[in-house]
This record gives structure tokens, sequence and C-alpha cells, in this order.
């Protein structure tokens, strides 16, 4: 859902997270998360080597982003676009592209 759109009392689907389409529903899905509650207290970063290992894809970067952005959310943050997560996320991986060499590391 467009973050600007998301309400925060009206959240009780996947697809009514802030960055969520059912794509993205069903790759949550994929990783065993059904329900927007589910998400509290999980990581991005694994979130996204759990959905690169059950699909057997490495996805390109800004899923982290986008799973940021819904983690942040659940914790309380505001809605914002999954973008607004892209630099803290090279930052925290300690690079300044996305080349798949090391994404590779962060799967292991």
């Amino acid at each position: 859902m467009n973050p600007a759109k998301v309400s925060r009392e009206q959240i009780t689907r996947l697809t009514d997270l802030p960055n969520i389409g059912k794509a993205t529903a069903n790759d949550l899905r994929l990783i065993g998360i059904y329900e927007p509650e589910e998400l509290a207290g999980k990581n991005p970063f694994e979130m996204y080597r759990d959905l690169c290992r059950v699909t057997e894809t490495l996805h390109d970067p800004c899923v982290i982003d986008v799973f940021m952005s819904i983690t942040n959310f659940i914790s309380g943050g505001d809605p914002l676009p999954w973008w607004t997560f892209t630099e803290e996320r090279k930052r925290l991986l300690g690079k300044k592209t996305k080349e798949s060499t090391d994404m590779k590391v962060l799967m292991r």
C-alpha cells in the first residue's frame, strides 16, 4: 500500500502495510509471516536471507529496504516510502553499490 494511505488503526492484512502489494505479501508468506503483527521483532536482513533461500533466488537488495520499512512501521515508526531506507541499508551492509557478490556474503 502507498505509505501516504496507510492508517495504523486499519492494519489487518499484510497488504495494509506500507509498501506491500500482493507480490510482496506472497513473499512474506513464503517466509512464514501471515499477519502484520508477526513482523514485531523481525530482522529485515534475516527476512531477506530467508526469502532468498526459500526461493533459491538472489532478490534485488531493495527488498531489504521494503522489509526495513515494514519492520520500522510495526515498531511504531511512520509509514515511509521504502527508498527512505536505502542509504541506511547500504551503510549497515558497509557497501557503496548493490553488487551481487556482496549480497552472496549476506546469504551465508
